[in-house]
């Protein structure tokens, strides 16, 4: 079925059909080309993927553990291997950098710190570490966890300082996929959602309050 991607972005804030990843990769491209020429404005979008693996420039073939659960495909986002499906939550930030400070791992670190303070909302504790990429949850509803786990991914490209792909979030996606790949290259890690914490969360809900925190951060790049 043939997508219209400026009802979807007109729509952004609510509830969309999952989107074709390579015409998801396709649509940023364009409209990538177009903020470069000045012939389009710059772009959050929130949108969900049907399921399918995907592999960043960094990824390697043995972190698919099983090929034939659903669809493999390699994306020139940066990163290793990660799943995209019903439930998990897409944001691409099609930003331009040009006009801010060109500092990419600030630019990330405003991501990152925008998803934790977002979780922090829920009785969530997350953080980063140096050493992998992502936010990682270490303390719900005031229980720590013996080891931290996954719940948003991020993955970035960029094209003449100006950004593409971003961030999966995980609200209530079906986690037996993860069993299938190692994320993000990690053998020893898991994955965690909003649904396993205890959380119902609407994604109108996450769209709102987190491009409302992610907006007010950016100010600082």
């Amino acid at each position: 079925k043939q997508v219209n991607y400026e009802d979807a972005v007109m729509y952004m804030e609510s509830r969309v059909n999952e989107i074709n990843y390579e015409e998801a990769v396709l649509y940023m491209e364009s409209r990538i080309d177009g903020i470069i020429n000045n012939k389009s404005k710059e772009l959050l979008w929130f949108l969900n993927h049907n399921h399918i693996f995907t592999q960043g420039t960094s990824a390697s073939k043995e972190e698919i553990l099983n090929s034939d659960i659903i669809d493999v495909i390699k994306s020139n986002r940066g990163g290793k291997t990660t799943y995209h499906g019903p439930g998990q939550r897409i944001v691409y930030f099609m930003l331009n950098l040009n006009n801010k400070n060109k500092d990419i791992r600030k630019f990330i670190t405003i991501i990152e710190n925008s998803l934790i303070s977002f979780l922090a909302n829920y009785n969530i504790e997350a953080q980063t570490f140096k050493d992998r990429v992502g936010v990682w949850v270490t303390k719900s509803n005031n229980i720590s966890f013996d080891k931290e786990k996954k719940i948003g991914a991020i993955g970035l490209r960029i094209k003449k300082w100006i950004t593409y792909h971003g961030l999966s979030f995980n609200i209530n996606p079906d986690l037996k996929y993860y069993n299938y790949i190692h994320s993000c290259g990690l053998k020893e890690y898991k994955n965690t959602s909003m649904e396993e914490l205890g959380i119902k969360l609407e994604q109108s809900e996450f769209d709102n309050k987190f491009k409302k925190i992610f907006l007010e951060k950016l100010k600082t790049i």
